[in-house]
């Protein structure tokens, strides 16, 4: 979605229209939301909850672009969501009280991989995770989106993620644009950044500069890294 800086009249009619259809379910779906969790409904109930938000907030159509127990090699992905008939993303759902964790990522990492997808999504109701697989030797999995829906953010801030997921703005690749400038600021991107020959070189020559010390860009990185950077570059 735009920046919130973005004065609402400027925006385009779809895309304030999009945010107040989900911001309208994310009101409606809360209190179901908190019976769920209260009385720790299974996975099947929570599934109900997670396609009502799916087609009434998020647009989706249930028969057309949604796939129950999509078959991948012997294995049932809880959903797989598909645009303009093209498989772009797979859905785990988890039951209300489970804590997401990295196996349940590994599960669906599994189907994106052999099924050539790209967006990963988690949620057990309320807890909503979404990333972006990168093919290569190795996979990377980047955290793209994660909202809880049964926190005390305030209702636009939900939103403001939730947006995301809705059909129209899929189509319009706007994930993929947030994908791309949180990676590019990610404490990793800028690091390798600050570690950049170019960076160092002027780096180099401002603490010439002040300090009158001349030092080697290879010293002066290698003093960047085991210092300034180590706890950054161990994560």
């Amino acid at each position: 979605m735009s920046e919130e800086s973005t004065p609402a009249s400027k925006r385009p009619k779809w895309e304030t229209d999009t945010a107040e259809k989900v911001k309208e379910s994310i009101r409606k779906y809360s209190k179901p939301l908190a019976d769920l969790i209260a009385r720790d409904a299974n996975e099947g109930d929570t599934r109900l909850l997670v396609t009502d938000l799916l087609c009434e907030g998020l647009g989706w159509d249930k028969y057309a672009e949604l796939t129950t127990e999509y078959q991948v090699k012997g294995e049932f992905a809880g959903y797989g969501i598909r645009l303009d008939k093209q498989l772009i993303a797979f859905i785990e759902v988890k039951r209300a009280t489970t804590k997401l964790n990295s196996r349940h990522l590994r599960q669906v990492e599994m189907y994106a991989v052999n099924e050539g997808v790209e967006w990963l999504i988690l949620t057990n109701g309320s807890h909503w995770q979404v990333f972006r697989l990168i093919p290569g030797l190795p996979v990377t999995i980047d955290l793209v989106l994660d909202v809880n829906l049964a926190s005390d953010e305030t209702v636009a801030a939900k939103v403001s993620q939730m947006f995301y997921l809705h059909k129209e703005s899929l189509k319009r690749s706007q994930i993929e644009d947030v994908w791309k400038a949180r990676a590019a600021t990610a404490p990793k991107a800028l690091a390798n950044a600050i570690l950049s020959e170019t960076v160092l070189n002027e780096l180099r020559k401002e603490v010439k500069r002040r300090s009158g010390h001349s030092i080697d860009a290879g010293d002066l990185g290698r003093l960047v890294r085991d210092s300034v950077l180590v706890l950054e570059l161990a994560k």
